[in-house]
């Protein structure tokens, strides 16, 4: 009989705590052990990168901000855009005068960039000095790999070709910011956008179990969080890979952690179109601890060039969920991902877009002009829309949105909001500090008070304006 999901995961850190003693009585004799570990890309990564520190935190690594210090360098890759690869390999081959000033350095990568065989054949031929090699779905096996570093030398897996779906639980986790904190819920893609890496290299989507993730929050909000963020590729299709026991959608995910007791937030992200519902949006609505804000990445504005991505929504489809919410939450706000000159897009496709745009006034775009990765279809289409044209479609982009924005804050003056104090950025000429937080939609706001109010939850008055955030008096 084949062992079930949960007895896999056992089995797979118990075989990895002989590791852990093994590495820890390598080091108890070392003065100084001290790890650098940074995360590029999105909240995914940020999230699994904390999981890295919690297991070498567990082997007896401490930590450091200084990477000159450091005697082990993790970096947790991202591959969605070619650009985020040339750096790390720029920043990869500048770490081998780290090694020669430090020869007992462990220098690794890991992440997404590490399931593309091109690129680990790459890093194993032309950059020697890196001796750790892992990717997106091996971290409760880094014990194993660490120590085989330590005693042996040079540790290079190799992609598979298959990734493997199982969900492996119980790895320890730092996280770095103690008041707002990153739950992933589930792993993997299966919309296989036209443009995009992730499915090639995150594999299939996989849920965790509701109960896993509740008793998670539950620690996170014991821990003094007063914000989580829900993690996926696509949250609202959680359910997927659960046994019909324990199979739930993420509407009834989201009231379960609702009904938590405490005071804290609940954000969640990314949220795919075509699986959005009005049934999550009522949820939203009805469930006081939900943030009042849906990040809805919509890509383009032409169903023409929505078709050729694969996205499988229309726009006018997706302006429906727009104002369903609107109507059913009260000052809800949108952001949203938008790419800039696809294959084959024309003008009249981008001034679709920019009419979305101008119809969902979003608080917040993440935009980028299409770059392509090898191994998607987009990358085998014919793109004859000079570069140059696709910059000047961005930049009047970015300017209207830049309007829009502005007059979002405009009409926020005067009204109440329920701020998170987040930061104390100092004291201030009238002898109190200057503090920063975010209101439930997501808008950076800026206030005077005490330095004890970072880590709670205030009500102010928005008063001024700005660009890219508003001033607020406490009431």
């Amino acid at each position: 009989m084949a062992a079930n999901r949960s007895e896999i995961e056992y089995l797979q850190l118990d075989e990895q705590q002989s590791f852990v003693q093994k590495v820890q009585a390598y080091l108890a004799d070392k003065s100084t052990r001290a790890a650098y570990v940074h995360s590029y890309g999105c909240q995914a990564n940020v999230a699994e990168g904390e999981k890295i520190k919690g297991v070498l935190s567990q082997l007896g690594f401490g930590f450091t901000e200084n990477i000159e210090e450091a005697d082990l360098i993790l970096l947790n890759t991202c591959a969605v855009r070619e650009g985020a690869e040339d750096r790390v390999f720029g920043n990869v081959g500048a770490l081998k005068h780290n090694k020669r000033r430090n020869p007992e350095l462990i220098i690794g990568l890991c992440g997404c960039m590490m399931q593309q065989k091109s690129v680990v054949e790459r890093l194993r031929r032309s950059f020697p000095h890196v001796d750790l090699v892992f990717g997106t779905n091996a971290i409760h096996r880094l014990p194993q790999m660490l120590y085989g570093c330590l005693t042996q030398g040079r540790v290079i897996e190799k992609p598979e070709d298959e990734i493997d779906t199982t969900v492996v639980e119980e790895i320890p986790t730092r996280r770095d910011n103690t008041l707002k904190a990153w739950l992933p819920i589930m792993y993997g893609c299966d919309n296989f956008c036209s443009y995009c890496i992730v499915p090639y290299v995150r594999g299939r989507e996989r849920s965790r179990s509701p109960q896993r993730v509740l008793e998670e929050a539950k620690r996170i909000v014991e821990g003094g969080a007063k914000e989580i963020t829900l993690l996926g590729q696509n949250v609202n299709s959680y359910g997927k890979g659960l046994s019909e026991e324990e199979r739930i959608n993420f509407s009834e995910l989201l009231r379960r952690i609702n009904d938590i007791p405490g005071d804290f937030r609940i954000r969640f992200m990314t949220s795919h179109p075509k699986d959005c519902t009005k049934e999550l949006i009522d949820t939203i609505a009805e469930c006081e601890k939900v943030a009042p804000f849906l990040h809805l990445p919509v890509q383009s504005g032409s169903d023409r060039v929505l078709d050729v991505m694969n996205r499988r929504y229309t726009a006018e489809h997706y302006l429906s969920l727009i104002d369903y919410a609107r109507e059913r939450i009260p000052g809800v706000a949108f952001s949203s991902d938008i790419i800039v000159g696809f294959p084959g897009e024309s003008e009249q496709d981008f001034e679709k877009t920019m009419e979305l745009i101008r119809k969902v006034r979003y608080s917040n775009l993440f935009t980028f002009i299409y770059s392509p990765r090898g191994g998607t279809k987009a990358a085998e289409m014919e793109d004859p829309v000079p570069a140059k044209e696709k910059s000047r479609w961005f930049q009047s982009m970015l300017k209207e949105q830049e309007q829009i924005v502005r007059d979002l804050h405009e009409e926020m003056v005067g009204t109440v909001h329920r701020v998170l104090v987040e930061d104390d950025n100092g004291p201030a000429e009238n002898g109190s500090h200057k503090l920063a937080g975010r209101t439930g939609s997501n808008v950076l706001t800026e206030l005077y008070g005490s330095p004890d109010l970072v880590g709670n939850f205030v009500t102010v008055k928005i008063t001024k304006a700005y660009n890219r955030s508003v001033d607020a008096e406490m009431i």
